[in-house]
């Protein structure tokens, strides 16, 4: 079943239900009217009957039955008869009882004072009426013909709107679910239209105001998201492949030239070094994509565990000291630092990752290749500064270092692949934490590290 379909079926259950029991209540309370107003009518002529017998000497029961007969305001088949408290008749409309009337029913009503009920097609009322000196009991009944067939009528009425009223409401509960979805409808041809071709279309936001606006709000978002991530991820395969293409190409033209014809052997030794050079190259820049993807797909938090931030960083000064003897790294401890501030909750070969990467790229990019490292604390953080003195980075590229294969325009004369950045900034997000970066061109240039401490290893 569609949803317009179950639409349509609720509409139409729920106001047929309404529809019903407003019916049922109109009849309801029409037929307790009808018998009340009956009775009070039944009661108002039984006392004027009384009152004719029992206060004017003249009037005898012969002359009040044929009174009675007479009456044009008598109600269909009324019948009245009196009894005093002795149960002895007094006074009948008719010389035979069209009711059954037995002491029984005499002792109750005396009891009760008024009683109601039904006979065949009358109903009964039975009350005891007192004056000065007497009481007596007076019994009415009477066929309320009129009532119910205006209660009858009532009823093919309400039946007969009923039954109007199931059509009508089917045919509206139609119409008003097709209303209802038809936004929707208009949301799903818009979004069946959009393909990878054309990623900048976007749906219709309407008024901006109702759910399915706001419904089309957040999948032009969700659009946008995607737009980006779709150019990215292209951008991030041309890069990757050029970067890869590159060094293949250059060791396969060395190789093919120096195969034209026999060389000495340090030409073949300084081939195999510039080989191996360009291969190292290719084993580096192939580890950080793979440890980008792995960072952006998988889930390190499962590995994280308590470490110390300087265990870290002394690691990878002693690492990078080797690797690059002309390097000179300072490290410097912020004298409020306590043992505690040094710890918190990550992973520490990655952790280890983005700080060799920002300690070499301090040493890379300064005239002198020395990077000052200083290790402080903040409000619940840990802080790690980077700072070198060099040729700095321009503002505009503040946000674009940290994508994928960037390069800023003052470091292109500099080996590098634009990748460290992006994997160090995507490390630190999920460990809860940050990058922050400030330079002055051809001065100063810092980068921090902020993440959060753990108090308990």
């Amino acid at each position: 079943m569609n949803i317009r379909t179950k639409l349509t079926v609720i509409f139409f259950v729920l106001v047929i239900i309404v529809v019903s029991i407003i019916s049922l209540s109109i009849y309801y309370f029409s037929s307790e009217y009808r018998e009340k107003d009956f009775y009070r009518r039944l009661k108002n002529r039984a006392i004027n009957t009384a009152k004719l017998l029992t206060r004017f000497e003249e009037v005898n029961a012969s002359l009040l039955q044929r009174m009675e007969r007479e009456n044009p305001a008598n109600l269909p088949q009324q019948y009245v008869a009196i009894y005093d408290k002795a149960n002895q008749v007094l006074y009948r409309s008719e010389k035979e009882s069209t009711i059954l009337i037995d002491n029984a029913l005499l002792t109750r009503i005396q009891q009760e004072s008024e009683v109601y009920y039904h006979f065949n097609e009358f109903e009964v009322l039975g009350f005891v009426l007192k004056d000065k000196e007497n009481q007596f009991i007076i019994i009415a009944a009477a066929s309320d013909i009129n009532g119910r067939d205006a209660l009858e009528n009532l009823r093919d009425i309400l039946l007969g709107i009923f039954a109007i009223s199931v059509i009508i409401v089917s045919l509206l509960g139609w119409v008003f679910s097709g209303k209802v979805l038809s936004p929707i409808a208009r949301i799903v041809n818009e979004v069946d239209s959009i393909t990878a071709a054309n990623l900048e279309l976007r749906l219709d936001e309407g008024n901006r105001k109702d759910e399915l606006s706001k419904l089309a709000q957040t999948f032009n978002k969700m659009l946008s998201r995607l737009q980006r991530a779709f150019f990215a991820q292209k951008n991030f395969i041309a890069n990757a492949s050029h970067e890869i293409k590159t060094p293949i190409t250059v060791i396969t033209g060395e190789i093919e030239v120096a195969l034209l014809q026999r060389r000495t052997v340090d030409y073949y030794i300084n081939l195999l070094k510039s080989v191996l050079i360009g291969i190292k190259g290719m084993n580096k820049l192939s580890t950080q994509l793979l440890l980008l993807a792995q960072t952006s797909a998988d889930t390190p938090e499962k590995r994280f565990s308590h470490i110390r931030i300087d265990d870290i960083l002394w690691s990878v000064k002693d690492e990078l000291s080797k690797a690059h003897t002309d390097y000179t790294i300072d490290i410097e401890f912020d004298m409020a630092i306590s043992d505690q501030t040094l710890n918190t909750i990550g992973d520490a070969e990655l952790l280890k990752v983005v700080m060799l990467n920002l300690m070499e790229n301090g040493c890379k990019y300064s005239d002198d290749n020395k990077v000052s490292v200083v290790l402080g604390t903040g409000k619940n953080e840990i802080t790690i500064r980077f700072i070198n003195k060099g040729i700095g980075i321009l503002s505009d590229d503040f946000d674009k270092i940290f994508e994928p294969f960037f390069r800023g325009r003052r470091s292109k004369k500099i080996k590098g692949f634009g990748i460290g950045l992006p994997l160090a900034k995507r490390i630190m997000e999920l460990h809860k934490g940050k990058i922050l970066v400030s330079s002055v061109p051809n001065d100063t240039t810092a980068f921090t590290m902020v993440l959060p401490f753990s108090e308990t290893i």
